[in-house]
């Protein structure tokens, strides 16, 4: 085991540890200066110091500096006052340079040994000569990032169709694999508009809650197969997973004109899961590939 001190350089950003040194008394919301492979940075502990294990930890391990003083507070006041004007002397740039780049974001390393701007396009980018054309004028090291739609969504922020601030911009720290799949799951249609965020990518939402439909839908027959009641062999019309309910409809005794056809009842009867029982085993499902997806879906899978 390890003692380590997790930081955070960003809101909803990810957990970095680092070694707390002599300062173990070191509480959540705590700002202090650490050391990273770009330089001093002004980060916020993200709790007390704790033991993990060798493992999960990246090593060499970098050190706690030191606690942030009204000195550190100033300068990182003025790196984040100094955020428009740098970018609107980037985006300047990059008009002249007629780049076909969207500008997100810019960053400064705490030392400002280091200017980081994000960007967001739909190809690769030959901004070579921009970085030449921004070192002259910031005098210090310059990198550009291209991001996803995600990634702008989780920077800019805004409100989702929850009425809430989006999750990856609040509190999300990583953004999880999300699929088709799990809308499904939850029996919602395959509209873009329903089941995508402001980003135009499939919403996190669907993934936090998959797992509780999964196990909701245990047990629970599928639309089409035929189930035991108690009023008899019956067909399902519908399923409701949240209330665990099971709309059927009744077999009715075949005619004698059509014996081999089956007639069921016109009536719909409302049974708990475990009222129902299957009588054949399930066709094996086909999986969830692209050829079943509809093709205005299909852009909701991209980053």
């Amino acid at each position: 085991m390890i003692t380590v001190i997790g930081a955070r350089f960003k809101k909803a950003g990810k957990v970095y540890y680092f070694d707390p040194g002599e300062l173990m008394e070191l509480t959540e919301g705590t700002e202090i200066i650490v050391d990273t492979a770009r330089g001093l940075e002004f980060a916020v502990a993200t709790g007390a110091p704790t033991e993990v294990s060798e493992k999960s930890v990246i090593k060499p391990l970098k050190k706690v500096v030191r606690l942030v003083d009204e000195k550190d507070k100033k300068k990182h006041a003025e790196n984040m006052k100094r955020k428009k004007s740098v970018l609107d002397t980037c985006q300047k740039k990059i008009d002249a340079h007629k780049l076909d780049m969207k500008l997100i974001d810019v960053e400064f390393t705490f030392d400002n040994s280091k200017v980081i701007f994000y960007f967001t396009a739909d190809g690769r980018v030959d901004f070579r000569e921009l970085v030449k054309d921004l070192a002259s004028v910031f005098r210090t090291r310059i990198e550009l990032r291209q991001v996803g739609v995600r990634d702008e969504a989780k920077m800019f922020g805004g409100v989702g169709g929850c009425g809430r601030g989006l999750c990856c911009h609040t509190w999300l720290p990583d953004f999880n694999p999300v699929s088709i799949k799990m809308a499904k799951n939850q029996g919602l249609s395959l509209n873009p508009t329903k089941i995508s965020g402001i980003c135009g990518r499939l919403m996190c939402c669907l993934k936090y809650e998959n797992e509780a439909y999964l196990y909701l839908k245990k047990g629970l027959p599928d639309v089409g197969d035929h189930v035991k009641t108690p009023d008899g062999t019956a067909v399902v019309m519908e399923t409701n997973v949240l209330k665990e309910l099971v709309k059927v409809r009744q077999v009715l005794p075949p005619d004698k004109k059509t014996p081999d056809e089956e007639r069921l009842s016109p009536d719909i009867s409302v049974f708990k899961k475990q009222d129902v029982k299957n009588l054949e085993k399930k066709k094996k499902k086909q999986k969830v590939e692209d050829d079943i997806i509809p093709d205005e879906v299909k852009d909701l899978l991209g980053d």
